[in-house]
């Protein structure tokens, strides 16, 4: 028998992300000041909270930053406190989570879909500009993949028609473009902090970031229903509040958060260089501009479903971010977008391949991956 050891017997399964890791990093930390939470009762709107709102303005370079419960909720605040209305038209990216329209037809306002680039898969700035009319009120760029969007190619498109630029920076948090970082380009961004980002709670939570004070004292009062004082109500707003416990769990990542992004640019670069050889996929790359966070390795690969399975039965937790672009999906069966609307999202969503990727993830893990996915290109 050989002495060599299968590598596949060695590693084992390989997770698509390991949270588990991430908070046996934190545990201590967040154990004793959750001991200390429990100890006060300050389970609403506790100084947590507040320590971690400053903590993560000051990381990003924003002026105010708004805790919330969730991203979808984000999204919709820094919308409606950026003047979108029922009616108006929000243009944003086809290949985006449906929580990006959702929150747009929350609103009453209606989700415009526009085709993205065919290199980085982001939004396409001359599809935006084609598809403004009188009644846009607002541009969502998605950062997606822990990219940034070509934003300030955005800009002069919204001045020009009087929108607001509102980012979706749920992927890209510690993204950066040019310097900037990425949910400080717009008006405002919504950012989501759901446990598998890049900065993940321990449940859901999410936050409203903006340079403009008006703007964020609106999102706080629309997210303590419509208050900015006890008991009096100024306009009917929603119960979104960032949960104590979650802004503990916050405070002690945002704390490695850079150090844990340096460690998937690394698994990224590792990636990118064991699958030189690979042939039939297509890596991805950085923009140029772009220092990116990696919040997802996403390969482009022929019959992508067939691989999916293979790796999958060969105990790879790999996944598709997203197999359904956002008019083709039931929820927006009706909006006027046909199959062929947006031919690069339409394309891609049937090719892209979403690879383990997460910071504690190891060389030998990731070469696991590689010699699975090997076979599984070869069988096409």
């Amino acid at each position: 028998m050989s002495a060599e050891v299968d590598v596949r017997f060695a590693v084992g399964p390989v997770l698509l992300v390991d949270l588990a890791a991430q908070q046996a990093e934190v545990h201590e930390e967040v154990m004793a000041e959750l001991a200390d939470v429990l100890k006060g009762a300050s389970f609403i709107g506790g100084p947590a909270v507040g320590q971690f709102e400053e903590a993560y303005a000051s990381f990003l370079g924003a002026r105010h930053c708004v805790g919330v419960a969730n991203g979808t909720d984000a999204l919709e605040l820094a919308l409606r406190a950026g003047g979108v209305t029922p009616g108006g038209e929000v243009i944003l990216p086809a290949n985006t989570f449906i929580a990006t329209a959702e929150a747009v037809s929350r609103i009453g306002a209606v989700p415009v879909p526009v085709d993205v680039d065919p290199e980085y898969l982001l939004i396409s700035p001359s599809a935006v500009a084609a598809a403004v009319t009188s009644r846009t009120q607002a541009i969502v760029p998605v950062h997606l993949f822990g990219q940034t969007a070509f934003v300030e190619q955005l800009v002069p498109i919204a001045e020009a028609c009087g929108a607001v630029i509102v980012e979706d920076a749920a992927q890209s948090q510690g993204a950066t473009r040019y310097g900037k970082a990425a949910g400080t380009f717009g008006l405002a961004a919504g950012t989501s902090f759901y446990p598998g980002k890049n900065l993940g709670a321990a449940g859901d939570a999410g936050a409203v970031l903006t340079d403009d004070s008006s703007v964020a004292a609106r999102v706080r009062m629309l997210g303590a229903h419509g208050s900015s004082e006890k008991y009096r109500h100024d306009a009917v707003g929603m119960n979104s509040r960032l949960d104590t416990v979650q802004a503990v769990v916050l405070k002690a990542k945002l704390a490695r958060l850079e150090s844990w992004n340096l460690l998937r640019r690394a698994a990224a670069e590792r990636y990118t260089e064991l699958l030189a050889d690979v042939p039939g996929v297509v890596v991805p790359c950085e923009a140029p501009g772009n220092v990116d966070v990696w919040h997802l390795y996403v390969v482009r690969v022929p019959d992508r479903d067939a691989v999916l399975a293979a790796l999958q039965a060969a105990g790879i937790q790999a996944g598709v971010h997203y197999p359904v672009p956002v008019h083709l999906s039931g929820a927006y069966a009706e909006s006027g977008f046909p199959q062929r609307s947006f031919p690069v999202a339409e394309e891609a969503a049937g090719q892209i391949l979403s690879l383990p990727l997460y910071p504690h993830i190891s060389a030998e893990q990731q070469e696991r991956v590689v010699e699975e996915l090997r076979p599984a290109m070869e069988a096409l």
